[in-house]
């Protein structure tokens, strides 16, 4: 999982540290109130893909709608496959490529390509049809694909705003380290403490992919106003103050609190894998939605 990488953690910015809301309060660390496992299926033309958010409580997501896991997978030359033009509307998609490489074509003309550590943020608004393809290199060569596709409400006034693309590249993710250099965590919008990531968004919301070495630990700020959720890509992870276990294709709802704290498995349990993962959140209240989503 290469996505961004940094050989010598030591050379940047730490992670800030938690704070409490108030002099006389203590910083709490938020506990894990729900730990749930994607479904497999898959999606377009037949790639593999986790349903992440699959039962979970709508209240525990919003304005978040969506979210897969594509692959990991690892297809022989011919194999990689995309998705059928489709549409969307109301909503924003933001795919994160780890490994490999997808092309968008919509239809007002624009897109773009997506690779390794490389995000595309499209807003739909008020409608647009788009097609997501390997290229034809890609598909003669095969290779690994790894990826994530979140999809995040927008606020009832913008609905119908125009579509546009944001291209954020592997160079403008914002790096930040953990105090022991065990974990690189990759901001890519939102505020992490003060941090500010590239992506630009309509519904407040942080998106993190943090990569944590066997038994490290990292503690991030959260804002107590903001839902929260993490989600396993790679190795087993314990979760919170409690240290729940979770695993590859798990996700965990968490409660109240100032801090996400989690913790890489010792190496033995995590086969020796760095542990992955990506943490969501936002405030529920910017983008309030009704049962029947968006189309």
């Amino acid at each position: 999982m290469p996505a961004v990488t940094v050989d010598d953690l030591s050379t940047l910015a730490p992670v800030p540290t938690p704070s409490a809301t108030a002099p006389d309060v203590p910083v709490r660390s938020r506990p894990v109130r729900q730990v749930s496992t994607a479904p497999a299926g898959f999606e377009g033309e037949g790639f593999p893909v986790r349903r992440a958010f699959a039962g979970v409580d709508l209240a525990d997501l919003d304005p978040f709608i969506h979210l897969d896991q594509i692959g990991e997978v690892d297809y022989a030359p011919g194999e990689p496959k995309g998705t059928p033009w489709h549409p969307h509307r109301g909503f924003e998609t933001v795919t994160y490529m780890m490994d490999g490489v997808l092309r968008h074509e919509d239809s007002t003309g624009g897109g773009g390509v997506i690779s390794d550590g490389a995000t595309q943020w499209m807003t739909a608004g008020k409608g647009i049809l788009h097609i997501e393809t390997p290229p034809d290199d890609v598909v003669a060569a095969g290779g690994r694909f790894h990826g994530l596709q979140l999809w995040v409400n927008l606020p009832a006034r913008q609905k119908w705003v125009d579509p546009r693309y944001q291209d954020l590249g592997p160079d403008a993710v914002a790096l930040l380290a953990s105090d022991d250099g065990g974990a690189l965590v990759r901001l890519i919008a939102g505020d992490l403490g003060g941090v500010r990531g590239p992506g630009s968004t309509h519904s407040p919301m942080t998106m993190v992919h943090a990569t944590v070495a066997p038994s490290a630990q990292l503690v991030v700020p959260w804002p107590r106003d903001f839902n929260a959720l993490a989600y396993v890509l790679a190795g087993n992870a314990l979760v919170g103050p409690e240290r729940r276990p979770a695993e590859v294709g798990q996700l965990t709802v968490l409660g109240d609190g100032d801090s996400i704290e989690v913790h890489a498995a010792p190496a033995s349990r995590a086969r020796r894998r760095r542990w992955s993962y990506c943490c969501s959140a936002a405030d529920p209240s910017a983008s309030r939605w009704p049962g029947w989503g968006p189309s």
